[in-house]
């Protein structure tokens, strides 16, 4: 019994390492590339910046959904259940895969059939109306900073690519990493590719996205907020800890990563329950139905 408990596990392992190459892979494939005019480009180095409580106050997939339940896609009820189900998870400390999958799947009913770029036009508006305001000077600035020095600067996010290459657009950023989703003749199929890039599905990304672009990650930084992106954090030679969770402050501690944070109590406290209703929304059920593809093919 135990040798086949172990077999299970292994295997599960092996179909969890799968999807996060697939996802990984699909999402450098859908990055775009905007070159900086004027700088002369360090083409071997890169940063890297998570989103959601790095780049920006709360959970981009929150707002982006809340924005979307005001446009009538879905109720509100719809959105308290995807984060309800997901602060369960949180609090009881099993965040699961397979919890991840099921309020997945719950979301992609959703915008299953519906038109790429009626989303987009969608992501463009409630970037305006619900997210400028919130991404945090200093971590702005540490991006700026990369950019001044000729290196590229790609968000890597669980947020759908659209919306990720929205931020990373008017952020004025290189591109960004983000869940893609499949798409056939312009709408959603309701399936995505791989899995929602989070966890070691980041770390393949920027693996995949530093082969295509000749990047040496030993000359690149990470940043991030959370314990789930030490997979991404530890890819590269500079890790840099921004807002960090509890647990991502002691592994930043055990490694002598740079710790920043940007936080005060005002605005931690608008982060507040919406933050995690949203991250956890972000990781499972409302991103995968939201995420759309970069490049159709």
């Amino acid at each position: 019994m135990t040798s086949m408990i172990q077999r299970r596990l292994r295997r599960r392992r092996r179909d969890e390492d799968v999807r996060a190459v697939l996802a990984g892979a699909a999402s450098a494939a859908a990055a775009e590339v905007e070159t900086a005019l004027g700088v002369p480009p360090d083409q071997s180095a890169a940063a890297f910046f998570d989103v959601d409580n790095t780049m920006m106050v709360g959970a981009s997939i929150y707002h982006f959904a809340k924005g979307l339940a005001a446009r009538k896609y879905f109720t509100s009820s719809d959105l308290m259940r995807f984060g309800w189900q997901q602060l369960k998870f949180r609090v009881s400390g099993a965040e699961s895969h397979a919890g991840m999958v099921q309020a997945r799947e719950a979301a992609l009913a959703f915008v299953a059939g519906r038109q790429v770029s009626e989303i987009v036009q969608h992501g463009e508006e409630i970037y305006d109306e619900l997210m400028a305001d919130r991404i945090w000077t200093g971590t702005r600035a540490l991006a700026q900073q990369h950019l001044d020095a000729g290196q590229r600067v790609w968000l890597v996010t669980a947020t759908p690519v659209e919306l990720a290459s929205i931020i990373a657009h008017r952020l004025g950023l290189t591109g960004a990493l983000g869940t893609v989703a499949e798409v056939e003749d312009g709408r959603y199929t309701g399936r995505l590719m791989g899995e929602p890039l989070h966890g070691p599905a980041k770390a393949e990304a920027v693996r995949a996205l530093a082969l295509r672009e000749s990047l040496d990650l030993t000359r690149c930084t990470a940043y991030s907020d959370s314990s789930n992106d030490v997979p991404m954090l530890t890819a590269v030679g500079r890790a840099v800890a921004i807002n960090p969770d509890a647990d991502l402050r002691r592994t930043a501690r055990d490694h002598g990563w740079e710790i920043r944070d940007y936080r005060t109590a005002r605005k931690a406290a608008k982060v507040g329950v919406p933050a995690v209703l949203g991250a956890g929304a972000l990781a499972g059920g409302v991103l995968a139905g939201l995420a759309v593809r970069r490049k159709m093919r």
